[in-house]
């Protein structure tokens, strides 16, 4: 017997015995399509997870399905037999996960698993196979992407014009923003392109953009650390810090409170998903990625039988997968003038007449 399948039996006794630990059942078995979502972190994090999480939510209350969700926790060396056992377990007709922290988990797992399916959000599984994974390409697999290089160019828009027109009270004399990114990986820096395209198409000066990543084994889980960056970037003068680092980035919004400047939100309307008012009230707006969307409409197709599977959906701005909040609470905080300034270029990469780079 290999390793992998001597992990996947004990896995299965494991779940026979106890249940699977770190689960939450939304509906008892019912004979529905059943999805489960299996987190490589936990709940909570205010922003990408809750934003799937709520997606599929959505789905079971409307679409009729049953949701399970098992919370796998940020230690990496529990990823892996994490999602074997999850994978094992009889308990499932639709395996989700997300980020591209797993595609490995998912490419080798899912041929093992042919007669279930599989949804990969944020990240692609390698259909080609040529990396070790997806021996049987992936044909029961369906992974949505997301230009967040779009989103990063309205974020790094709004915040060029915000610092040049001085408009954020208390931030007057400083002319620098920042952005604390989880590691530095093609996706993240996919954000991180986008905040200095739209940062420098608005008027802005590279040098003005200040980068700093978490990094080490909990980068999207450690909010102290996240709080320790922010201060630094608040240091060097920075009016507002976009967090792009999940769970690590709540310490952003403490550190904000602290420094009395400003924050974007990332994925979710942090604003609403925030609880503490001071550090709702950092919030200028947020820049979504609607992860939550993309899996209802996901589900949606699915039951209609026509989700494409063993190939990848890409969405943007055009449509509306990524975007911002225009709330009374941005209108309160933004200027007129800026915030149609935002809105017309969003319009033009909406359009296609402004294609925004990335490092994808």
């Amino acid at each position: 017997m290999t390793r992998r399948a001597a992990v996947v039996v004990a896995g299965m006794l494991a779940l026979a015995a106890c249940g699977g630990g770190g689960e939450k059942d939304d509906a008892a078995s019912s004979g529905k399509t059943r999805i489960k979502l299996v987190v490589n972190g936990g709940l909570g994090d205010k922003s990408f997870f809750d934003s799937a999480y709520a997606g599929l939510k959505r789905a079971q209350k409307e679409l009729g399905y049953e949701l399970k969700v098992v919370e796998i926790g940020s230690d990496r060396t529990k990823w892996e037999p994490g999602f074997e056992d999850a994978a094992a377990a009889d308990d499932y007709d639709i395996l989700a996960a997300g980020t591209f922290e797993v595609t490995d988990y998912i490419g080798e797992l899912a041929p093992q698993y042919p007669d279930k399916k599989f949804w990969i959000f944020d990240a692609p599984v390698d259909y080609s196979g040529e990396n070790g994974t997806c021996s049987n390409k992936c044909e029961n697999v369906h992974s949505v992407t997301f230009k967040q290089n779009e989103g990063g160019y309205l974020a790094g828009f709004l915040a060029e014009k915000l610092v040049a027109e001085k408009a954020l009270k208390g931030t007057e004399s400083l002319d620098k923003v920042g952005v604390m990114g989880g590691v530095k990986t093609p996706l993240i820096e996919d954000f991180v392109v986008g905040f200095r395209a739209g940062f420098k198409a608005a008027g802005g000066k590279d040098s003005d953009v200040l980068v700093q990543y978490v990094g080490g084994d909990k980068a999207f889980s450690d909010p102290a650390k996240g709080k320790e960056i922010s201060n630094a970037l608040y240091g060097q003068g920075a009016a507002l810090v976009w967090p792009v680092a999940g769970l690590s980035g709540l310490g952003t919004f403490e550190s904000a409170v602290a420094a009395k400047r400003y924050t974007l939100g990332v994925d979710s309307d942090q604003y609403q998903t925030l609880t503490h008012q001071a550090q709702k009230n950092t919030v200028v707006t947020s820049i979504l990625k609607n992860v939550g969307n993309a899996l209802y409409k996901a589900a949606g197709a699915e039951q209609k039988d026509s989700l494409k599977y063993g190939a990848v959906e890409t969405v943007g701005l055009a449509e509306d997968a990524v975007g911002y909040v225009n709330d009374d609470h941005f209108a309160q905080l933004v200027p007129e003038k800026i915030r149609t300034e935002l809105e017309a270029a969003a319009d033009k990469v909406k359009s296609g007449s402004v294609t925004v780079p990335s490092a994808l």
